[in-house]
């Protein structure tokens, strides 16, 4: 360590802002500033020896210039005589000068003594400007007494403060100072102890305890501690050994309890370091590593554009509340926590859906509604009517809570697209639910969030597809939802259809409120019977019964064809099907109630014009490739012939397949019967087949309603030797079943009035069975319908006298001969009109059905309306049924 050295009366002066030279400690600087360069060339540089100069501690201002700042870093030199550290050099700005009056420098009034150990000069490229590197090591402290200007930079008049040689070795012996002297030097030996154990270089550090003098070791350690300015410069000021040997034991103990305490800290962290908590700690340098890269896809900002979208959402109060807790849940949660996944999904879910966001609807216009209806749909009366109406309170009364409207009928008659109408005359948004073969109630009312995997139930689910809290909803095939120990959705539905209760739906995954009161429900169906009578309370129902051939035949050449057409990329040019044609395919190819199967019927021509087409187009192609050039001049003979000769001038660009395409026209290709069987097979159906069916007694023609529309179902009767049993086949319900044993009574007790044995016999079933089958076994079949026809059959097996083959029927029948009312006349009727049947025998009671039955329907059949059954024994044979005159039935 350097010996107390002899300072000249005069020091250059080198200014540090906010930095302060202790005395034994050493450090590096760089000088860029024209003023501090000055100094090191005329005070360091030029002299031989190496001079000394003054460090004087500056306290920051706002002025600007400050030269270049040296990187911090910590070691020792290479003769180990201290601990290196930073410093700021001042520029010139802070000079005071002509320029800048104002700025004032704050210099302290106690500096340190320095020495150069090493000096290099450089120059910057390409500005030419030269800057050294210094390294200083204080020696010992000054006063200033006077400070004037040299050139640019300062010069101070100083006056020694530390103890001279011969002072230290007196002052060295004062108790008071030994003992402060072994307190220091205890405590520093329990600092460098604690940092042996993560550092290897504290080796050289120790050394200095045994060989340099105490008030040295207080300068050196305080040196190497990162403390403030403040603090600094009190060290700097303690000229006292006491006081300085207090204040650097507690600057250095102080130093050594903070060691102590992030010590424990650690293992105490690290011993209650979990899985997750080790991955956060990865995450945490992951996310560091990112943003150096400039790669950083910070979660808080995900979580903060979260809630500037709830925020937006516009949730009631209540729920904003609820979300505002959840969101401060999620917060405190890191990504890779298993509930951390759900909670902002849940979340999101909170944002996106509509709680105020509505379509706008224009002013309702009922007639262009009703032209819309008719573009749409043909036929239909009755539904587009109801539609209508249902509009209209809703364009008297916007907020008026309209009925559930439940469309049922058969297949492919339109209840979708007439929902889907219903939105597009409204304005607003349409949204699909299929319920078909729900069972779950959760699907409905969603999943509570404790389970894994749980989502929102369908409807929510919807709401947050169209992004608005009043669409068309359709509820989809409403009578398909089963129950089963998973819940009933049907009864889940009976909330969200009744405006009384669905203004607070609570969605089982939500867990709050929403308002269902602005979406308009449509339900569709293909039966009543199975919708729970308290849902189906919640609903009106408007039956959409089967076309009529003639509606069938519109529907084609308006809507279907033109429809086919485009979906295969053929025109009208080229295929043409005209309306015999099509006629052809309603009556013998497709006998339903909807439309489906004729489309499809139409479709498998389209495809067979496409193949015919595309093989047209081939042949073309072909026979361009094929072409030779003319041998003989034609040109010239013509010519000799003095013959006028046409030309066509083709440009040079059009290629031969443009060339042989421009002289090539398609033909029309026209649908013909011979072309009909060839595509669609041979006809399905014809109006001799009811007449084969009942060529032989013992067969009767029933009609029946199922959820494809109504259909003309066949009951062949047979006797055979046996006991007397009934045999019953074709997959029959109970109540059909009923039907038949009650129609085998009431023929067995008036088996002698309607002359049925021979004389003398009074058991109809005596040593025979009998069998009656319903064809098509494969179809369930059970309902109410069936009573009249099965006592037709019978009676027609009995008396051996063969039903009329014109004649269908239907209705069901009391023990005591009276026929009773039956439902799906429509339907019945005109799956008669579908297979030709001219005359119907209906109950008496059935009459005000038939005004659902198209004019033209009526106008071309006979409708026998009876009141028991007699009656229909009357109507179904030809002359009638020989019973006895004088028997009273």
């Amino acid at each position: 360590m350097a010996e107390p050295v002899e300072l000249p009366s005069r020091l250059a002066i080198l200014p540090f802002r906010n930095q302060v030279l202790l005395p034994g400690a050493i450090i590096r600087i760089r000088c860029t500033s024209p003023s501090s360069v000055k100094l090191v060339e005329q005070e360091l540089w030029q002299k031989e020896e190496k001079g000394l100069i003054g460090v004087l501690p500056v306290r920051d201002t706002e002025a600007t210039g400050v030269g270049s700042m040296i990187a911090p870093g910590m070691g020792s030199d290479s003769s180990g005589r201290g601990l290196k550290g930073v410093a700021d050099v001042v520029g010139d700005s802070q000079k005071q000068d002509a320029k800048n009056p104002q700025e004032v420098i704050h210099w302290h009034n106690r500096g340190v003594a320095a020495r150069a150990l090493h000096l290099s000069r450089g120059v910057e490229k390409p500005s030419g400007r030269v800057t050294y590197i210094v390294v200083l090591e204080g020696l010992c402290r000054f006063n200033v007494q006077e400070l004037s200007a040299r050139g640019t930079y300062y010069v101070a008049r100083v006056n020694r403060l530390d103890l001279t040689k011969a002072e230290l070795e007196q002052a060295e012996q004062d108790p008071d100072l030994i003992l402060l002297s072994r307190q220091f030097k205890a405590t520093a030996m329990e600092l460098i102890a604690v940092l042996e154990q993560k550092q290897k270089t504290v080796g050289r550090t120790k050394a200095l305890l045994e060989t340099v003098p105490v008030h040295r070791l207080a300068d050196i350690f305080v040196a190497s501690f990162e403390i403030s300015f403040e603090e600094q410069l009190s060290m700097l000021d303690s000229v006292d050994l006491k006081v300085r040997l207090s204040k650097a034991t507690e600057l250095v103990d102080r130093h050594l309890q903070s060691i102590r305490v992030a010590e424990k800290i650690t293992q105490k962290v690290e011993g209650q370091l979990s899985k997750s908590q080790k991955e956060f700690l990865l995450r945490q340098q992951m996310r560091a590593i990112k943003e150096e890269l400039g790669d950083n896809d910070d979660d808080e900002d995900d979580v903060a554009a979260l809630e500037r979208k709830m925020q937006s959402a516009g949730m009631p109060p209540n729920i904003w509340k609820h979300a505002q807790r959840e969101l401060r849940r999620l917060r405190k949660m890191q990504p890779q926590q298993p509930g951390y996944s759900s909670s902002r999904g849940y979340l999101e879910l909170l944002a996106d859906l509509p709680w105020q966001k509505v379509s706008e609807e224009p002013e309702l216009d009922l007639k262009a509604a009703q032209e819309s209806l008719d573009q749409d749909h043909y036929g239909l009366v009755k539904v587009k009517q109801r539609i209508i109406e249902y509009l209209a309170v809703r364009k008297l009364k916007p907020d008026a809570r309209g009925p559930v409207l439940c469309f049922v009928g058969p297949p492919g008659v339109g209840k979708t697209s007439l929902a889907s109408s219903i939105a597009k005359a409204l304005n607003r948004k349409f949204v699909r639910i299929s319920l078909g073969g729900v069972k779950d109630e959760a699907d409905i009312r969603g999943h509570r969030r404790t389970y894994v995997g749980s989502m929102p139930g369908r409807l929510i689910d919807g709401l947050k597809r169209v992004a608005v809290s009043n669409p068309v909803m359709l509820l989809d095939e409403i009578d398909k939802t089963g129950s089963d120990v998973r819940g009933d959705p049907a009864s889940a539905l009976l909330e969200v259809l009744d405006p009384e209760q669905n203004k607070t739906f609570n969605d089982h995954y939500l867990n709050v409120p929403f308002d269902l009161s602005k979406v308009i429900f449509v339900a569709t169906a293909n039966r009543v019977q199975p919708i729970p009578p308290p849902l189906l309370d919640r609903m009106e129902v408007i039956e959409l019964p089967g076309y009529t051939p003639e509606e069938k035949l519109k529907i084609a050449m308006k809507h279907l064809i033109p429809r086919v057409l485009e979906q295969h990329g053929l025109s009208s040019e080229f295929l043409q099907i005209p309306e015999g044609m099509v006629k052809l395919i309603i009556q013998r190819y497709t006998r339903e109630a909807g439309v489906r199967n004729l489309e499809r019927n139409l479709a498998a021509l389209a495809r067979a014009a496409a193949v015919k087409l595309a093989e047209q187009k081939d042949c073309v192609v072909q026979l361009s490739k094929d072409v030779h050039p003319m041998t003989t001049s034609l040109l010239d003979t013509r010519l000799a012939d003095g013959s006028d000769i046409e030309m066509e001038v083709i440009p040079m660009s059009i290629n031969r397949q443009d060339i042989s395409n421009a002289f090539a026209s398609p033909l029309t290709l026209v649908v013909d019967e011979a072309m009909l069987e060839k595509v669609l097979g041979p006809p399905r159906f014809d109006d001799r087949e009811t007449a084969d069916r009942v060529a032989s007694p013992g067969v009767s023609v029933g009609l029946v309603w199922t959820s494809f529309g109504g259909e003309v179902q066949f009951v062949e009767a047979t006797t055979m030797v046996g006991k007397g049993d009934l045999h019953l086949t074709g997959q029959l319900g109970d109540v059909i079943k009923e039907s038949a044993q009650i129609a085998l009574t009431w023929v067995r007790a008036r088996t002698a009035d309607l002359k049925l044995s021979a004389a003398g016999e009074t058991n109809l079933l005596e040593n025979r069975d009998i069998h009656i089958h319903f064809p098509a076994g494969a179809v369930p079949k059970d309902g109410p319908s069936a009573g009249v026809t099965l006592v037709t059959s019978l009676v027609s097996l009995f008396s051996q006298k063969k039903v009329r083959a014109d004649t269908a029927m239907t209705g069901e029948m009391t023990l005591r001969g009276l026929v009773l009312p039956v439902g799906g006349i429509k339907d019945k009727v005109l799956a008669a009109h579908r297979y030709g049947i001219r005359r119907v025998i209906l109950p008496e009671r059935n009459l005000k059905d038939l005004a659902e039955v198209p004019s033209a329907i009526l106008a071309g059949m006979e409708i026998l309306l009876v009141k028991r059954i007699e009656d229909v024994l009357e109507q179904a044979f030809e002359g009638g049924c020989p019973w006895k005159p004088q028997s009273k039935l």
